[in-house]
């Protein structure tokens, strides 16, 4: 398909901008509706205003907005201007829409470098209109089973889109066998992060999305888990297992609720000099590790540190510039986003599916304070009309924590929730059904507590906008 004339350019441009403006003069995010305006006068105008960029892309069941916010903080951080999507908008529509706002009327880019988060499924139609140098693939989950089907699907949408930019650096999970499999029989270099190291005791390692060996069907046998089926894998059959990293962490040192310290090893020469030539194979030893803080808590952000370390080496930078970043690097809205409500401290933590949830859970159950839970669930078009994951996820592992004092259940499937609760030994006076936000942020200024908040996506927007206007906070769109 040919490119679109001048004249196609600057009216998809005018309408990309024009409907955003208007939106946000009233009020709304004009995250995708602008990109849907642009594609009507040039459908590949994302091609066009895109040109020249270096880009990486970040996909994945979980992970992928926070590993993009630690990539575009690390970038600013060292005076590169970087465009990102940070309203989470990343269909084909919401990137066309952040990129050619951020174009010229005739459509050159006014930033050299983009982080863009890119939904699983839409990878297929983005990443062959902007021509990313690095894709990252943070992991592979069961996830809106109505909208991806089993987790296979998922898996094949991401290989055709990777198979669309050979020229692509992969930086891949060594720990997900699933997303190690998208090396098979591709051109593209291929850089490996992970966990050199076990966590924890691995109470949802049955609650696996890969039990069996992907490419001859004999289950998985683990020397470590991390969680759920990440891990170092390998295949007692046919000798598929986990490959060598180049970024690793070798040691956890700390996990609490202000954030992470951890050991991480790096190719040889990375830290100083960008990403390493094709024949270090990151073995490495102590003078290629360091200390690094992570600002955000819980071991998933662990992984999306390594895989942002990963990818910013990758793209040809100094790891030394995000390893310094890392360490003050703010959450993602929704995503272990804090607000002081009143006296208290809440905390929102994105949860839409088994294994978030579980990593989630663990999270609050290893908190040595007093709070309060609420579970929030939705089961609308962005969240999945299928919610029959919460029964796989272990809400059993914080039912009978004696820190948990009092749970609130709200959202359109709020009384599925109070249920599974139930099923999940929770005594039946300890949950409060809410149905209105307003009240709910009401229980949580009057109480003595801390409260945590695990929402599902649609819930999580409402919710955080109340949370948000009652504290002085931002749209969700401004990042």
């Amino acid at each position: 398909m040919s490119k679109p004339n001048w004249i196609q350019t600057v009216m998809s441009v005018a309408a990309c901008k024009g409907t955003r403006g208007f939106l946000r003069i009233t009020g709304r995010g004009g995250t995708a509706l602008p990109g849907k305006m642009a594609r009507i006068f040039a459908k590949d105008i994302l091609e066009v205003t895109s040109s020249g960029m270096e880009i990486i892309v970040v996909t994945g069941t979980n992970g992928k907005t926070t590993t993009s916010r630690m990539l575009e903080h690390a970038l600013t951080a060292a005076g590169r201007e970087c465009l990102a999507n940070k309203s989470g908008a990343n269909l084909l529509s919401g990137v066309t829409a952040e990129i050619t706002c951020n174009a010229t009327w005739t459509g050159k880019p006014k930033t050299h470098y983009a982080v863009i988060e890119c939904d699983e499924g839409a990878l297929k139609q983005v990443v062959p209109l902007i021509h990313p140098k690095v894709i990252v693939v943070t992991n592979l989950f069961r996830d809106q089973l109505d909208r991806y089907g089993e987790v296979m699907h998922t898996v094949e949408q991401i290989r055709m889109g990777i198979q669309k930019v050979p020229e692509a650096v992969l930086c891949l999970n060594a720990d997900d066998s699933l997303v190690s499999s998208l090396a098979f029989d591709v051109p593209n270099k291929v850089v490996w992060y992970g966990l050199d190291t076990p966590v924890g005791e691995q109470k949802d390692a049955a609650i696996s999305d890969a039990k069996y060996c992907i490419r001859c069907g004999t289950p998985y046998q683990y020397h470590y888990h991390t969680y759920a089926h990440l891990g170092d894998f390998y295949c007692p059959s046919c000798g598929y297992h986990r490959e060598k990293t180049q970024v690793a962490v070798t040691k956890i040192e700390k996990i609490a609720a202000d954030g992470s310290t951890v050991r991480m090893r790096l190719a040889a020469g990375t830290a100083e000099s960008g990403k390493p030539s094709d024949a270090e194979t990151g073995t490495g030893n102590d003078a290629n590790e360091r200390q690094v803080r992570i600002g955000l808590p819980a071991v998933y952000n662990i992984y999306n540190a390594a895989a942002a370390v990963c990818a910013y080496t990758a793209f040809g930078l100094p790891a030394q510039e995000i390893l310094s970043s890392l360490a003050d690097v703010h959450s993602s809205f929704g995503r272990m986003e804090t607000f002081e409500v009143g006296n208290n401290r809440v905390q929102m933590i994105l949860v839409k599916n088994p294994a978030g949830c579980n990593q989630a859970l663990a999270y609050v159950a290893s908190l040595e304070e007093d709070f309060n839970l609420v579970f929030c669930l939705n089961d609308r078009t962005a969240d999945g009309h299928d919610i029959s994951w919460i029964w796989d996820a272990d809400y059993e592992q914080v039912m009978q924590d004696l820190h948990v004092r009092h749970i609130y259940v709200s959202g359109d499937r709020a009384a599925d929730m109070q249920l599974r609760l139930k099923y999940a030994d929770c005594a039946e006076e300890k949950i409060t059904m809410m149905d209105d936000n307003e009240k709910l942020l009401e229980e949580m200024r009057n109480s003595s507590l801390p409260s945590f908040i695990l929402p599902n996506y649609t819930s999580m927007l409402a919710l955080r906008k109340v949370l948000s206007d009652a504290t002085g906070g931002t749209d969700f769109w401004k990042g």
